[in-house]
């Protein structure tokens, strides 16, 4: 099983604006950096968390169905299922019909739930999922909590910048960030 992100967010959930208010910054020499440590920062909440914070699209691929004919989709929250395409022995890619399958987009991880699933006739990578996962287009969608664990995160990444060499960063994570993330985090028994 691969997650592929096949296309990015294209919007941060947090505005340059933002950090720099957040940082009490009033001049633009460092705009480049922030933009990054932004982007940096969304990457981790997501990673951390196994979220989407603005709408992107994703790739699953599958060697074979589960047994159990669900397939599930570990990035949240799940919009839509835009497509389940399955290759033959010989790579030919078929779309299967919607009607085939349904989405519990309610459920964390999301499940994609196949009636009579279909099965690859190539040993890998023969099913590919994609769908589409985020709160929203605009970084307004996204919950305060997780907008708050990132300008937390660009705070303190931008304090120790220069502290250590760019290939050690991040150095490490500020007091209260795991707090901030603690009610998104996939809890695993």
């Amino acid at each position: 099983m691969t997650l592929l992100r096949t296309v990015a967010p294209s919007a941060e959930p947090v505005t340059l604006v933002d950090a720099k208010r957040n940082l009490r910054i009033d001049h633009d020499s460092e705009d480049a950096l922030l933009d990054g440590l932004i982007r940096a920062a969304r990457e981790e909440v997501e990673a951390a968390c196994g979220l989407a914070l603005v709408d992107q699209s994703w790739r699953l691929v599958l060697d074979k169905m589960p047994s159990t004919q669900r397939v599930l989709l570990r990035r949240h929250p799940v919009r839509e299922v835009l497509s389940v395409t399955i290759y033959d022995e010989d790579g030919a890619a078929s779309v299967i019909d919607p009607a085939r399958y349904q989405l519990d987009a309610h459920a964390r991880p999301a499940r994609l739930h196949f009636v009579d699933g279909p099965e690859p006739g190539r040993a890998m990578n023969g099913i590919e999922v994609d769908f589409t996962a985020g709160f929203g287009e605009a970084g307004t969608d996204v919950p305060d909590l997780l907008k708050r664990a990132m300008l937390l995160l660009v705070a303190h990444w931008y304090e120790f910048r220069a502290h250590f060499a760019p290939s050690a960063q991040p150095v490490s994570f500020p007091p209260g960030y795991e707090r901030l993330i603690a009610p998104w985090r996939t809890r695993r028994l």
